[in-house]
Formats: C-alpha cells, sequence, structure tokens
C-alpha cells in the first residue's frame, strides 16, 4: 500500500505555474496527444496544424517523416493543451479527408521506452564441444 501512495503522490504532484509547456503536456497526461495515420505525402506541418487548429489551441502538429529522403511516412502526431479540444478533433476528423486522403485519428499511446540493463530471457546458446572419433 505504501508503494502505491509513492505513485499516486508522484502523478498528483502540483505543477508550479513557470511549468513549460512539455512538462505540462507530460504531466498532463498522453490524452491530449492524438496519433493520426493515412496522411497524405503532400501535407506539410502547417496545413496539418492548421487543419486541426480549429478544434482548439494546437501546441504541436508533426507529419512524421523518413530521414533519409524527407518524404512522409504517411502518419503523424497532433498535441492539443486540452484534452477536451484532442477528443473533440479525435472524433469529428476521424474518417474525414485531408488532402485528398481519408486520415484515421486515434489518441495516441505512450511510447514504450526499453531498458537495456534488463536481462535477456535467453542467453546466447551453449557451447557444442565437437565429438571425438577414437
Amino acid at each position: 500500500m505504501a508503494a502505491f501512495r509513492g505513485i499516486r503522490s508522484s502523478f498528483l504532484r502540483p505543477t508550479c505555474p513557470s511549468s513549460s509547456a512539455a512538462q505540462l503536456i507530460f504531466l498532463r497526461g498522453i490524452a491530449t496527444r492524438l496519433f493520426v495515420k493515412g496522411v497524405s505525402f503532400s501535407t506539410t506541418d502547417d496545413t496539418f496544424k492548421e487543419a486541426f487548429s480549429k478544434y482548439g489551441e494546437v501546441i504541436e502538429a508533426s507529419v512524421i517523416r523518413d530521414k533519409d529522403n524527407g518524404r512522409s511516412k504517411g502518419y503523424g502526431f497532433v498535441t492539443f493543451a486540452t484534452s477536451d479540444d484532442a477528443l473533440r478533433a479525435s472524433d469529428d476528423m476521424d474518417g474525414k479527408v485531408l488532402d485528398g486522403r481519408v486520415i484515421f485519428v486515434d489518441l495516441a499511446k505512450p511510447r514504450r521506452e526499453f531498458n537495456n540493463s534488463m536481462p535477456v530471457a535467453r542467453g546466447p546458446p551453449e557451447p557444442v564441444e565437437p565429438a571425438i572419433d577414437n
């Protein structure tokens, strides 16, 4: 029970008014971030932001691009200031056409972090000694 209180208190700590927007978004939760797939290859970050800004204050809108050639991967993320705006945008924009393509909008899932210090479930195979014929 004490462990639960420690976890709960870390999520419910008050925020300082001078906190940055990124810190506030992190503390507020992932409910303000949307995952959008089916994005046209011609869609830019600006048109992406403009399309979603009619539902509330958009903090960040980014189309994910390939590192090598800079071409859109066909999906992106939109971060809203409030979860109410994000939910309204998710409901209204899901299945709509943006730049000639139907987009699908859903709440973003938290990023999975992989801990490299965790032991591997299986170790390397045991070495096999060669058979000696006598």
